[in-house]
């Protein structure tokens, strides 16, 4: 296999049971430079996962035999690290947590739009190279290269979206930052006003980071917002 190939064109494993979604999914794909590979079932596509090691995944919600969210918090389990996406036919507040508790980093909706999802992804495999750039506070260190905390020279595996949240907070030091902000610059797109999908993953982040119980680090301001400081 041709690493070079890969390097230019990021692999995209696609696990779709509706044959024809997967192969108009699988077009779009690789007409926009990736290399998808497609598996119809859970099984095939965890399979796939640990053989490929992809860039990306993509999981229809609905699957025969096991639930997208099963196999995405199987995933997760396994030690999978790369960016997870669930195609999911509502968008409740409780779909939106369920994604989230099954460790999908994101998902986008039905019917599907080739464009929206397009976009999507390019967000998630949008990469600087060569980045070693570090953000530091206290004892909190974030590596934007690995993508990956370290809190007392304990390392600390994240999802995308953690990954993002924790960085925008580590940039704004301090400073209070109100929901809209928070969604604004680590979403980018409106969850129609609802605060309870930032909640969720600050409940997340503070479980991950202090696991060893550290100081606290992530302050809620009732009303506001969050803000990073020592309390």
């Amino acid at each position: 296999m041709n690493t070079d190939t890969l390097d230019v064109h990021p692999r995209v494993l696609v696990i779709e049971t509706d044959e024809q979604l997967a192969q108009h999914v699988s077009t779009d794909l690789r007409e926009s430079g990736y290399e998808p590979t497609v598996v119809y079932d859970a099984i095939e596509g965890l399979k796939q996962v640990e053989d490929l090691q992809p860039a990306l995944v993509v999981i229809d919600r609905m699957l025969a035999g096991e639930s997208g969210l099963s196999l995405c918090s199987n995933l997760r389990s396994h030690g999978a690290r790369m960016p997870v996406l669930l195609l999911m036919a509502k968008d409740s507040l409780e779909d939106r947590v369920a994604c989230m508790e099954a460790g999908a980093d994101d998902y986008f909706l039905k019917p599907y739009r080739s464009e929206d999802f397009l976009k999507l992804v390019r967000l998630y495999l949008h990469t600087e190279n060569g980045n070693s750039e570090q953000l530091r506070f206290g004892d909190l260190v974030l590596d934007l290269a690995s993508r990956r905390a370290i809190r007392n020279d304990r390392p600390i595996d994240l999802t995308m979206k953690e990954f993002e949240l924790l960085k925008y907070l580590m940039e704004h030091p301090r400073e209070v930052l109100t929901r809209e902000q928070i969604l604004e610059n680590v979403w980018g797109y409106d969850f129609m006003g609802e605060s309870n999908v930032i909640e969720v993953y600050i409940r997340y982040l503070r479980l991950k980071i202090e696991d060893e119980g550290e100081k606290r680090l992530i302050q809620t301001v009732r009303g506001v917002g969050y803000v990073l400081r020592e309390a």
